[in-house]
C-alpha cells in the first residue's frame, strides 16, 4: 500500500490535505477526510514498525491529530458564523422541516444545560457535524456555549480516526485490508452515533 501512496502519504502536504478536507467536509459532507486521516496514520505506523520510529518521509501521529483536530474547529466555527449571519432565510429553511426544528431544540437544550455531549456524539454521525454547526449558528448560541465542545468533538473524532489507522497497521500490516477494516469502523462508530441520535428523546437534553 505505502508503495502505491508514497507520493502522497510521504510528502509533507499530506497535513495541508488533511488540514483541507476536514475543514471542507463542514460543507460537503461527502468529503473522505476520515479515510484520509486513517490512511495517513496507517503510513506512520508502517514507517515506524520498519525503523523502530517515525521517520521524516511518513506523517508523525501527534501532527495528524492536531493537524486534524484545528481543521475540524476551524470548519465548524466558520460553518457556525455563516449560519449565525444567514438571516431569516436560514430561519425559514429550518421552520419548514420538522427534524430540523427538532434537532435544533435539542442542540439548543443541551448547549443551554452545559450538555454539549450531543455535540461531540453528532461529529461520528454521518453529516451530523454540519448539522450541529448551522443549527448552533442559526439559534444564535454563545460561541463559549458551542466551541468548546466543538473543540472536544473535533479531539476525539481525530485521535479516534488517528489510533484506527496506526494500530490497525500494526495488527493486521499495512495493507489495503487493515485500511479498509479501519475505515469500516470508523463508519460504524458514525452509524452508532447517527442511532443514538434519533433514539434520543428531545426531553433528555431539553
Amino acid at each position: 500500500m505505502l508503495e502505491q501512496m508514497g507520493s502522497l502519504t510521504g510528502s509533507p502536504w499530506i497535513y495541508a490535505m488533511v488540514a483541507l478536507s476536514v475543514l471542507l467536509d463542514v460543507f460537503v459532507p461527502l468529503l473522505p477526510s476520515g479515510v484520509l486521516v486513517i490512511t495517513a496514520a496507517t503510513a506512520a505506523a508502517a514507517g515506524s514498525a520498519a525503523t523502530g520510529q517515525v521517520p521524516h518521509e511518513v506523517p508523525d501521529v501527534l501532527a495528524l491529530i492536531l493537524c486534524a483536530t484545528t481543521a475540524s474547529v476551524l470548519g465548524d466555527f466558520a460553518a457556525y458564523r455563516l449560519a449565525w449571519r444567514g438571516g431569516a432565510r436560514l430561519d425559514r429553511a429550518i421552520a419548514r422541516s420538522r427534524r430540523l426544528t427538532v434537532a435544533q431544540e435539542r442542540l439548543g437544550g443541551a448547549l443551554a444545560a452545559g450538555g454539549g455531549a450531543l455535540v461531540v456524539l453528532a461529529r461520528f454521525a454521518p453529516a451530523g457535524r454540519s448539522v450541529v454547526s448551522l443549527l448552533a449558528g442559526a439559534a444564535h448560541r454563545r460561541v463559549r456555549d458551542f466551541l468548546p465542545w466543538s473543540a472536544l468533538a473535533g479531539l476525539s473524532w481525530a485521535a479516534y480516526s488517528v489510533a484506527l489507522g496506526y494500530f490497525g497497521a500494526h495488527w493486521l500490516g499495512a495493507t489495503w485490508v487493515a485500511t479498509a477494516v479501519s475505515v469500516a469502523a470508523l463508519f460504524g462508530a458514525g452509524a452508532g452515533a447517527a442511532y443514538v441520535m434519533r433514539r434520543r428523546p428531545v426531553e433528555t437534553v431539553a
